[in-house]
């Protein structure tokens, strides 16, 4: 068995409905369902006995005493964080809550089990920290793109509670010999995402009617990693990758703000088509966020040259599809536009106009 933290948001759920697609190994999986976490994408495996869940705060060692204790996973996938960066500008101490203290309290519940395990088991087992190219801060346009060794720059609570989170992992191989892989990832996108994120916002409020709100000129620019991708990689970095190490996931795909909501505009153009015009005139600059990084870009070089790791997707089948998902799934859209969501949005975007 391997225990996922944070299995019921956007990339856990994608992880361990993929895990399980490519693999008998039963999924613990603990959430603590915050506003983010929606136990509806993890319908289908309500009658499998592969997956045990469990709600639960990381930030609890009493709980994950009893969850190591009685069911003993042979490894660790640590997804669970608050990953919006205007949610960490509006409210950070959630962030330094969860990713710090949540990080810091689940390593010493793992160190505390993998010391009561025999050699083999211990050498066996791996806790792999899912983490972000944020922790780089931000690259000018000509910049080489983010290598593992690029010095850590954050630039946003958010940013900055993952670089804490990053640097216990690393500390935790160091001083304790815990076998320990960290995963930073550029931006992910595809089905199951939380409408607060830039692709599933732009197709909800474009099917709505509703501006298209992109912060500043729209030049800023990510590098886009389908999730399905993202999740092919930690599955090989679990298996093969060296404890200690860190490795860089990327989807090749660096594209602008504007370009990426363009280009939504034309898949919903083709795929649902307004009466009259284009969604692309729905676009509305708004004010752009403090301290917004200018540009994000992975190296992700050496996961292929280590571990034959490359995505299989490019940014125009990965939109296609995820665009395709959101318009065949209306469902589970609507069921996480709660009022909690609505209020979030008029908070973060009322005042941009």
């Amino acid at each position: 068995m391997i225990l996922v933290t944070g299995g019921a948001g956007f990339i856990g759920a994608n992880f361990v409905l993929d895990w399980l697609r490519h693999s008998d190994e039963a999924v613990l999986n603990v959430d603590k369902l915050t506003y983010a976490g929606n136990l509806h994408t993890l319908a289908s495996l309500d009658a499998d006995p592969r997956h045990v869940f469990v709600r639960a705060d990381i930030c609890d060692a009493q709980a994950l005493d009893a969850l190591f204790a009685a069911h003993r996973p042979r490894a660790v996938v640590h997804f669970a964080a608050e990953s919006h960066v205007d949610r960490s500008i509006h409210g950070p101490a959630d962030f330094v809550q969860t990713n710090v203290v949540g990080t810091f309290v689940l390593l010493e519940a793992a160190r505390r089990y993998w010391s009561t395990l025999d050699d083999a088991a211990r050498g066996a087992f791996r806790f792999l920290h899912v983490s972000t190219d944020e922790v780089f801060g931000s690259l000018a346009a000509t910049d080489p793109q983010f290598s593992e060794t690029t010095p850590y720059a954050p630039n946003s609570p958010y940013s900055a509670t993952k670089a804490g989170s990053d640097h216990l992992v690393r500390a935790y191989h160091h001083t304790y010999g815990l076998p320990t892989l960290t995963t930073n990832c550029s931006n992910n996108y595809g089905p199951y995402q939380f409408p607060e994120k830039l692709i599933p916002l732009m197709i909800a409020n474009a099917l709505a009617g509703k501006p298209l709100p992109v912060y500043g000129d729209g030049r800023n620019v990510r590098d886009w990693l389908y999730v399905g991708d993202h999740c092919s990689a930690i599955r090989e970095v679990l298996a093969r990758g060296e404890p200690g190490q860190t490795y860089n996931v990327g989807g090749w795909n660096e594209k602008a703000n504007i370009e990426v909501v363009e280009t939504i505009c034309d898949l919903l153009d083709d795929a649902r088509p307004k009466a009259t015009g284009s969604y692309r005139e729905q676009i509305a600059f708004v004010t752009d966020r403090p301290g917004h990084d200018r540009r994000y870009a992975i190296d992700a070089r050496k996961l292929e040259r280590e571990l034959g790791w490359r995505p299989a997707e490019t940014f125009e089948t990965g939109l296609a599809k995820t665009v395709r998902w959101y318009l065949d799934n209306q469902d589970w859209v609507d069921e996480v536009a709660s009022g909690e969501y609505r209020k979030w949005v008029e908070t973060n975007y009322a005042k941009r106009a």
